[in-house]
């Protein structure tokens, strides 16, 4: 699953696997790491949906414990345990859980809207000039750390920085390892920045909730809400654009006006999920499901994609249907869809709106997509349209078509427009604690998080 050929066609594998396996099929993640593939969309919900048979925490993984996965290794990264809330069952996963939703629901989807359409116009400003850009290095891949930028209250001077070290974070190229320690180092000074001066943010929200998280605790929920921020929420712009720009169910309708971005995104989730083989489960003990013995402790991974076009689905319509399996079910499902939603479908509205005749520079079968077990990425999203002279964003008028979308206000600014992401001040906030950002305790910290971060 970790090859050119399986990234080039996926789904054609899954079908492969059924005829030859069933619903749960032997596979190779990367090299020398083995577990079961689920693709039945039943197996897939109850397995997902039982918490006594399987765990979330892989600290029983086998393999792990006979040491044959290193630390290093390709998807050590995605599977090995974090002390978040991804990898914890029961009480723990509760308590961390909960401080993200909350803090999440907390988040107000008009504020985050508009911030998104000024990130949005910024950097359509940028190429709109050109005629021609890469929608996903210029456009998809950033506009998620922008908003993330914002919504964790980082300083407006960040932006940029923070954009250069969680691309190098995911390129996995030599300079990973110092991307992470200055990731680490990011989100230590803002933690300590925000028990300090707390204000309306999720970082802050995380301070001040009733489960009193560590810093640790804060750090590594950072940690996971940015990572599944950014590559995935990515995936799920540049996989819709694609669609949109080259299928003509939806390329169709462009021209006259109607700009079907939600079925677009139904669609992708349906049949290209940004994760598309994840919802990894651990058996607590030797189960026998489906006429297959699941070994204690093996992982098994859920084909969301593979489970959402099973043939047991009693229907194909997708337009409107969201029980697909993208956002993962049960304990574990995506607590950010709601947020997720809202940056996809503006974000691509209001490059749609701005470039109308946008087309694809290259035939559609011709684009490369990532190689890896868990996602279903591109690799670039090239395009061309009529040249514009870029020009300051603009308030938008009433009449605009986006579904979330609401009137600017003057003084835009590239990394921080002046938007508040919740209509409430924090409520609740404790006595700010001092920062220790030099002391020995906070460097111990620090590098324990790096092991943790790298697997190790």
């Amino acid at each position: 699953m970790y090859g050119a050929d399986f990234a080039a066609d996926p789904h054609a594998a899954y079908e492969r696997m059924r005829t030859l396996y069933g619903p749960i099929a032997p596979v190779e993640l990367s090299p020398g790491v083995f577990g079961s593939l689920v693709t039945s969309y039943p197996l897939g919900l109850e397995i997902l949906r039982d918490t006594e048979r399987f765990a979330k925490d892989p600290r029983g993984w086998r393999a792990v414990h006979d040491g044959t996965v290193q630390p290093d290794s390709p998807v050590a990264p995605m599977m090995m345990y974090r002390p978040n809330a991804l990898f914890c069952d029961g009480e723990a996963h509760a308590r961390l859980r909960g401080a993200i939703t909350d803090s999440l629901d907390r988040v107000d989807p008009h504020a985050l809207s508009e911030y998104v359409e000024r990130s949005a116009e910024t950097l359509i400003d940028a190429f709109a000039s050109k005629g021609e850009a890469d929608l996903l290095s210029e456009y998809a891949a950033v506009i998620p750390l922008l908003v993330f930028n914002q919504l964790f209250g980082a300083l407006a001077a960040d932006g940029p920085k923070l954009v250069e070290t969680m691309g190098k974070l995911f390129d996995s190229g030599e300079d990973a390892a110092q991307a992470n320690d200055e990731l680490l180092r990011w989100i230590s000074g803002l933690v300590a920045s925000k028990r300090q001066q707390p204000s309306a943010d999720v970082t802050s929200w995380l301070i001040a909730h009733p489960s009193r998280l560590a810093d640790d605790e804060l750090m590594q929920q950072i940690i996971l809400l940015m990572a599944a921020g950014t590559d995935p929420q990515q995936n799920l712009m540049a996989n819709s654009l694609r669609l949109l720009l080259a299928d003509d169910r939806f390329a169709g309708e462009l021209s006259g006006g109607s700009m079907p971005v939600q079925d677009a995104l139904d669609e992708v989730l349906w049949s290209d999920p940004p994760l598309a083989n994840f919802g990894t489960r651990y058996p607590r003990y030797d189960v026998d499901l489906a006429g297959v013995r699941l070994r204690k402790g093996e992982p098994v991974v859920i084909s969301y994609a593979a489970a959402n076009k099973d043939a047991a689905l009693t229907s194909d319509r997708r337009s409107g249907n969201r029980a697909h399996l993208a956002w993962s079910a049960g304990a574990h499902r995506c607590p950010a869809e709601r947020p997720a939603r809202v940056i996809a479908s503006v974000a691509i509205e209001r490059l749609l709106d701005r470039l109308p005749d946008i087309e694809l520079a290259v035939p559609v079968e011709q684009l490369v997509w990532r190689t890896g077990p868990f996602h279903r990425a591109l690799a670039a999203l090239p395009v061309r349209f009529p040249a514009q002279v870029a020009t300051p964003a603009k308030p938008l008028p009433a009449s605009a078509s986006a579904s979330h979308r609401s009137a600017e206000t003057p003084g835009d600014s590239r990394w921080n427009p002046p938007v508040p992401l919740s209509s409430t001040p924090p409520a609740g906030i404790s006595t700010p604690r001092q920062p220790e950002s030099e002391s020995p305790e906070k460097r111990r910290l620090l590098n324990s998080l790096t092991a943790w971060w790298r697997g190790q």
